[in-house]
């Protein structure tokens, strides 16, 4: 018996950090398909002369308006705003992967429902409860990630992580696109089979507790009252505005500006190598150059004022092939702060607060970022109808975001990692998740 108790659990940090890569991955997939050019479609148009061109996807079935369109892009807000202060509050006394398991439950079974829906109002419901699971699960994953990863390759580590969000929408564009020739209810379909095993699997998996003894309103207090953290999350939300609505337009405006058939594969392969190699190299030159948050903010502010420059420049260009080179390397900059903004996220707070950091912060930069960034983006676009200047107005904005970032650089600022550090339990060299012993078995 005692020889079974100390065998160690497959669940290992390295392969936790992988299935959490995955999780992530299956869900930013998600949003790169509702944003695809064949998943989304286009309205129904009718021209002067009384001629129509049917619409296709969910845009045309349902017959939506480019504002109506963004709002399926952010009505997953409701859901992630209502659930992530609930599940990072509950993480102090509940077992954090039955919190994921739960989340991941409603994700799957609400992602299944837009393939079921049958109008505007019913497809917003569904992805409203798409944000249940994602709150679950992005507040809780990251600590758990930072806790565990080597001293020398934090940052890295949550690189990798975040490295899925921007690899997970480019894959979604190209699945989108692959998938509408079966038809766009499809796409969620298949989403929610795929999420499935990751939901049963956090119902068996037996974490170390985080342990937090505050209070929710305290912790809000002090979290309000750390200016570092602040600065962050409000840089952080500027830059999700663009993001936001880089992602979920970016193929609708690439094909109305460059003609491009192919916009969703276009946009899905470069944003899917310059994320991966973006967000990796973010991560591992903030452990290179000392991972300290000054050197955070000075190399977010310095990434995205150099990713402002050349997003903004491609969309002066009207050859695609200059388009292309220029966006490129701005989203590899703009990429490269993914690693830096979480890293400042968990380290200007004490370990006790840091799922409640990573769920205000998440929902901060959906509820004024990318949330209002689709729809506006959209009426925007209503009103000039001219897809150039929208994008180059949107793009304006990253230069805000990198400002607000650069004025953190002067702040004085204290790493709290270690404090507190009797009530977090780290396992940098043995595995996360032990097995039940025969005892506790019977």
């Amino acid at each position: 018996m005692a020889q079974l108790a100390s065998n160690p659990s497959w669940f290992t940090p390295k392969r936790l950090l992988c299935i959490f890569c995955v999780i992530n991955l299956i869900n930013y997939v998600d949003r790169g398909a509702i944003a695809s050019n064949g998943v989304n479609g286009s309205r129904k148009v009718c021209q002067t002369n009384g001629t129509c061109s049917s619409g296709s996807g969910i845009q045309g079935e349902f017959n939506m308006s480019n504002f109506e369109d963004g709002v399926i892009s952010s009505a997953f807000m409701v859901g992630l705003l209502v659930a992530c202060p609930i599940f990072a509050s509950s993480a102090k006394s509940v077992n954090p992967f039955r919190l994921i398991g739960v989340g991941l439950t409603v994700w799957t079974i609400a992602v299944a429902f837009c393939g079921f829906s049958f109008n505007f109002w019913s497809i917003a419901v569904a992805r409203m409860l798409v944000g249940v699971g994602e709150a679950s699960f992005i507040s809780l994953a990251a600590p758990f990630i930072d806790d565990n990863a080597p001293v020398t390759q934090r940052t890295a580590w949550l690189g990798a992580f975040y490295m899925c969000i921007p690899t997970g929408i480019a894959v979604g564009y190209v699945y989108g696109g692959l998938i509408s020739h079966f038809g766009w209810r499809w796409a969620f379909w298949v989403e929610a089979l795929l999420m499935l095993p990751f939901a049963i699997l956090g119902f068996v998996m037996k974490p170390l507790q985080l342990k937090a003894l505050t209070m929710f309103v305290k912790d809000m207090k002090v979290l309000l009252l750390e200016k570092v953290y602040v600065v962050n999350v409000l840089g952080y939300i500027a830059y999700n505005f663009v993001i936001g609505a880089y992602s979920y337009w970016g193929p609708k405006a690439g094909y109305n500006i460059y003609h491009m058939s192919n916009a969703d594969y276009m946009f899905g392969g470069v944003t899917a190598v310059c994320g991966i190699v973006g967000s990796l190299a973010g991560g591992f030159l903030l452990d290179r150059i000392d991972s300290t948050i000054p050197n955070a903010f000075k190399l977010l502010s310095l990434a995205t004022l150099s990713g402002a420059v050349f997003c903004f420049a491609a969309f002066c260009f009207k050859s695609l092939y200059a388009f292309l080179a220029l966006f490129a390397i701005g989203e590899l900059l703009v990429f490269a702060t993914q690693a830096p903004v979480n890293f400042v996220c968990l380290h200007s707070v004490k370990p006790s607060l840091r799922p409640l950091s990573m769920a205000m912060s998440t929902v901060a930069i959906h509820i004024f970022g990318d949330v209002p960034s689709s729809p506006l983006v959209g009426l925007l676009q209503d009103k000039i109808d001219n897809w150039r200047s929208t994008a180059l107005i949107l793009t304006s904005i990253l230069f805000v975001a990198a400002g607000i970032w650069f004025i953190g650089v002067f702040f004085r600022s204290v790493d709290r990692y270690d404090e507190d550090s009797e009530h977090v339990n780290k396992a940098n060299s043995t595995p996360l998740l032990v097995e039940k012993t025969t005892a506790e078995a019977v």
